[in-house]
């Protein structure tokens, strides 16, 4: 099986081999058909599927025809990382064609955005706070948009944008073509997706959980012992990048100058950071300028970093959801993935609903010589 199958503009037939592509994944060789014969899809994947080519390829290949330099397909994603990979990916795959992509998203100054919007473009990939300003501004006209894609929908409903994407409905036209796509579907994702999608086509890849590449454990430990089991886990452990999620803002900062003190080369990815800061600290951990990256979870999305070994849970995800996409950033493209969980007395119940949500127990682990008790 490859891509040939699907009759695509030589150009972007170009395109695939240039990217290293060979072989569709699960979610490509299902949606692309449907995407292609102009279906409404409700795609659910876990993330690492490849299911952004799996919506961008069928979309690149309905702009090689009609008008240019107007908005014909407009992408939601939740975060500015999403945004910005579905942008380069739309780059990648449409750089044979005269196809435009802009991404809109805060964080960054409105001028630079405004500039490529005016100067044209078929596709914006945006995140919902900046493309509300910008359309209530007159800056950008949705009336001619063809093709809908909310991307992550499940985490656009987790950050409060459930009213956001309501509104930019408004602004599209009812006669449209739209694509659903999320790696959870909670209750009023599923009732959003009801009233939008037209008679609609469901293509679901595995169980709405983590890739089964990933292997699982938990770490009990009390709350004062965590960075002290961190640190002797990241000196016994194997390990190549470590993606460490905790709870808040302010840890993110001061584990990662924690760990940075120690000699680890890390760096801390969370939402007060300017875009600009964002951006290099993703970068450097994709380069391999840093081999730890400690975020919060607006990094669960959006952080398309290939050879990420090890996720770890520095404090207990607050949903199942969460743990799912956390989960996701390791065990990607059927890589293989190590997930260990620190796991606090207090986050029992939240242990028992995620191996519910996995239907077998995960293991408990002890890291050997490690003095669990000591203050």
């Amino acid at each position: 099986m490859n891509f040939e199958q699907f009759s695509l503009d030589a150009r972007l037939k170009t395109a695939i081999r240039d990217v290293g592509f060979t072989t569709p994944t699960p979610i490509q060789q299902q949606a692309i058909p449907h995407i292609l014969a102009g279906r409404d899809v409700m795609g659910l994947a876990q993330t690492g599927t490849g299911k952004t080519a799996a919506f961008m390829l069928p979309i690149l290949q309905r702009l090689t025809q009609g008008p240019l330099r107007q908005v014909r397909v407009l992408i939601v994603a939740p975060t500015r990382e999403l945004a910005e990979q579905t942008h380069q990916a739309t780059i990648d795959l449409g750089r044979h064609t005269k196809v435009r992509s802009v991404a809109i998203y805060g964080g960054v100054a409105k001028h630079g955005q405004v500039k490529a919007l005016q100067r044209g473009a078929e596709i914006v990939v945006a995140c919902p706070g900046r493309l509300l300003d910008l359309a209530g501004e007159g800056r950008i006209d949705l009336s001619r948009v063809e093709v809908l894609v909310l991307d992550e929908a499940d985490r656009m409903c987790d950050m409060g944008f459930l009213p956001d994407m309501r509104r930019i409905l408004k602004l599209t036209p009812n006669r449209r073509q739209t694509l659903f796509f999320s790696a959870t579907m909670p209750r009023e994702i599923r009732e959003l997706a009801d009233k939008i999608l037209k008679n609609a086509v469901t293509v679901q890849i595995g169980a709405i959980a983590p890739a089964k590449t990933v292997s699982h454990a938990f770490y009990p430990v009390s709350q004062k012992r965590k960075k002290e089991l961190l640190l002797e886990m990241l000196n016994q452990t194997s390990t190549g990048r470590v993606l460490v999620f905790t709870r808040t803002k302010r840890r993110a900062r001061f584990l990662a100058r924690d760990l940075g003190k120690k000699g680890l080369r890390v760096s801390a990815l969370q939402g007060n950071m300017s875009q600009n800061q964002r951006q290099r600290a993703i970068d450097g951990f994709r380069n391999g300028k840093h081999d730890i990256l400690v975020a919060t979870d607006v990094a669960a999305r959006g952080i398309d970093v290939a050879d990420i070994s090890h996720v770890i849970n520095f404090d207990m995800p607050d949903t199942v959801d969460a743990y799912t996409h956390r989960i996701g950033r390791t065990g990607r493209a059927e890589e293989t993935g190590e997930a260990f969980t620190f796991a606090a007395p207090e986050d029992e119940s939240m242990l028992r609903a995620i191996e519910k949500a996995l239907n077998r127990r995960i293991e408990r682990r002890h890291l050997p010589n490690f003095d669990y008790d000591h203050v």
